[in-house]
């Protein structure tokens, strides 16, 4: 099911021994021109019912690649600035592959069936990028959707050594500030779905963790830009 928690937040305790550790090592480069934040450690949570590993390898994921019609939304910019955890200082993570699927404006994932009208064989809003130098993978898509029971979100998976039996697999979600999404569905074409339900507040997944994996955006041309930094502890239990 699409609710049920992996993974933890780190305690207060946990985190200051952490920073005290990396002390000046956090930084771990720029995306876009903007300062990345402290290398931070961000908790698992599932895969849910949707991952297809489809092997995309693309930065924009917007159009489906056997018809090329795009999905149509308010642009959204993402970069993950991924770093990890060595000999108590964060580096950053090259190589590492970043996928990242979600919903269409009106709550609809690609290559799927059972879920209402079936959309097997389409491919669209899915897509993977490996990290460069820095740890950073950038994605241009468009802001998600929503669809009954959840609030509006982002998954994501990080695999290290992606041809290896034995590389680290970190899932996770972002998610995003109530207001901003409120703003953004009262347009087209999210409006046409009718007012959404589920508030981050009322989300199973982002009570066990959600702040921590919130995307802080700003504005970009006609749509929006974030980035979102976080550090793999390559030595804690992976998720397969």
């Amino acid at each position: 099911m699409d609710d049920t928690p992996v993974g933890r937040v780190l305690s207060r305790r946990e985190t200051i021994a952490l920073l005290g550790l990396t002390g000046g090592a956090l930084l771990v480069g720029r995306a876009w021109g903007q300062p990345v934040p402290a290398c931070v450690v961000r908790p698992q949570q599932t895969e849910g019912p949707f991952f297809v590993d489809e092997q995309l390898d693309r930065s924009d994921i917007r159009s489906d690649p056997a018809t090329g019609a795009v999905k149509p939304g308010v642009p959204l910019e993402v970069a993950f600035v991924v770093s990890r955890i060595a000999g108590g200082a964060c580096a950053p993570l090259g190589g590492a592959r970043v996928d990242v699927w979600h919903c269409d404006a009106l709550g609809a994932y690609s290559d799927v069936s059972g879920w209402g009208a079936s959309t097997a064989g389409q491919k669209f809003l899915r897509g993977s990028q490996v990290t460069d130098d820095g740890g950073v993978a950038r994605f241009t898509t468009i802001y998600p959707g929503g669809y009954s029971g959840r609030a509006v979100h982002i998954h994501f998976k990080i695999r290290t050594e992606p041809g290896a039996a034995q590389g680290h697999e970190f899932t996770s979600q972002l998610y995003f500030d109530d207001a901003l999404t409120d703003r953004v569905h009262a347009g087209p074409p999210y409006a046409s779905r009718g007012q959404r339900r589920v508030r981050n507040e009322s989300d199973g997944p982002f009570r066990r963790g959600g702040r921590e994996l919130l995307l802080a955006l700003t504005e970009r041309g006609q749509g929006y830009a974030g980035t979102f930094s976080l550090a793999l502890d390559r030595s804690a239990p992976s998720r397969g």
